[in-house]
């Protein structure tokens, strides 16, 4: 392997162990910020345990995302100078419009979210619970608005230089696949965060702990479940749409299509040989590819052999990894679909098989999104700016043996963090709400009303009010 193949592959895994974290944070930032709705308008002790619960591991998450993202700017500036050099006046203003609007947000009022409840109103609470859930969206739009327009460029000439110059700062930031690939990333996240929560939950009722807060956030998640599942599936149709469009070699890879045709089949499994240019052992559906990407019976479908070898991506790569996240995205609105039919029963909390469903399929929102963010980039290949900038141009003048052991070093260095990160964050989910929850710290007076004894002799109990 030479410099490059060596720091495409250091930045692939750096930038695949990054994304699970932003995907974590923004949809259980958005499942507290839910919670401490509930707990600000309804008062119901359930809604605050919860949001405490989950508070404590979003904050595991958030400090991941953080340390791993500082890493990557790095990266950009030590091995991709060319592509630094090239892209500055388009990305760089985006990536700081990203401080401005995310960083600077979820850093004013991450602590008032963190260490506030108790100290400030329910209703000041909330409104840090949402700066922060809403921060990192804004994250998200803007690395996604910069890599967006990697995949489709627009608003931006190149100069004799090789150097791009904006033109039109609205094209640039809103580019053609910009709005699709968003919201099937949002929407992502909010799936994957329903699982995580759903997960969690079943834990707890299968081995019988903590069962109304429990319920209460399983069936939360379950619904969720049920509203993103579809929505993810419907917004990837949106966004393969887009990709037909605008990058239709990529969109042959992940479909495995070498020639151009009218009314392609599905294939639904094979062996891509790149090397003669064919599918081994394909299993393929007659049409039903041209109806699920041209919405019609005999739609045209560029292939792979349209352009040279030299301009198409690792087809194998791509084509397998297009697969796995389908594959996952079916399962879970098969989970999802299948808690509606428990709920419409009542047996939503006693299934067992159900719980141990919900667990298993916890982790698979993450797989779902690294192998989504390989289809998008390993299919962008050879480009770094598709169809202007390759990625052999955008390589610094490094050596593989230096680039070889700053990644041996980031290799070691993510897998300790991530153990660090199962360890504390299976200690706090494993021990469930009712140990997390710190001491309430409300209104003078109330402190004193939260316990009543009764002492006539025939019972005492004892509880938060409202409980």
């Amino acid at each position: 392997m030479d410099a490059v193949d060596i720091a495409r592959a250091q930045f692939a895994f750096t930038a695949a162990f990054h994304i699970l974290w932003p995907t974590f944070t923004i949809g259980i930032a958005w499942f507290v910020t839910l919670l401490s709705l509930l707990w600000w308008r309804t008062g119901n002790t359930v809604y605050r345990d919860l949001m405490r619960f989950w508070m404590r591991i979003f904050a595991l998450g958030f400090g991941m995302g953080v340390i791993t993202g500082i890493v990557m700017s790095y990266e950009i500036g030590t091995n991709w100078a060319g592509y630094s050099r090239a892209v500055a006046n388009v990305l760089g203003p985006m990536f700081m419009y990203e401080t401005l609007t995310a960083f600077f947000l979820e850093a004013g009022f991450v602590g008032i979210m963190l260490f506030g409840e108790g100290r400030v109103s329910r209703g000041a609470h909330f409104f840090a619970c949402l700066m922060v859930a809403s921060g990192a969206l804004f994250s998200a739009t803007w690395i996604i608005a910069a890599n967006s327009w990697m995949q489709t460029p627009a608003g931006a000439v190149e100069d004799a230089n090789g150097i791009f110059h904006v033109v039109d700062w609205w094209q640039a930031v809103v580019s053609p696949s910009f709005p699709y690939r968003l919201a099937h990333m949002v929407c992502a996240s909010f799936l994957t965060g329903s699982f995580i929560v759903a997960g969690v939950s079943a834990w707890h009722l299968w081995r019988g702990r903590h069962l109304e807060v429990s319920r209460a956030a399983f069936s939360l998640a379950m619904w969720l479940a049920l509203i993103t599942a579809p929505a993810q599936i419907f917004l990837g149709d949106l966004q393969g749409r887009n990709t037909l469009k605008e990058q239709p070699v990529k969109l042959a890879a992940m479909e495995g299509l070498w020639d151009t045709t009218r009314g392609p089949a599905m294939t639904v499994i094979a062996w891509p040989d790149q090397k003669d240019q064919r599918n081994l052992y394909a299993l393929d559906i007659p049409h039903l590819a041209s109806l699920y990407l041209t919405h019609s019976w005999d739609g045209e479908v560029q292939g792979l052999k349209s352009v040279p070898p030299s301009d198409q991506p690792d087809v194998p790569i791509v084509f397998f990894a297009f697969r796995i996240m389908v594959g996952i995205g079916m399962l879970l609105l098969a989970t999802a679909v299948a808690g509606l039919a428990l709920r419409l029963r009542g047996r939503l909390f006693e299934a067992r098989w159900f719980q141990l469903l919900t667990m298993a399929t916890m982790p698979l929102g993450f797989v779902a999104v690294v192998a989504g963010w390989t289809v998008t980039e390993a299919g962008r290949q050879p480009w770094v700016v598709y169809g202007h900038l390759r990625t052999a141009q955008a390589i610094s003048p490094v050596s593989a043996g230096a680039v070889t052991a700053s990644f041996i070093g980031f290799f070691v260095i993510y897998n300790l963090l991530l153990l660090a990160f199962f360890w504390f964050a299976a200690r706090v989910a494993l021990k469930g709400p009712d140990d997390a929850a710190p001491p309430t710290r409300e209104r003078p007076g109330l402190e004193r009303l939260n316990t009543t004894t009764l002492v006539d002799g025939a019972a005492a109990t004892s509880g938060p009010i409202g409980g």
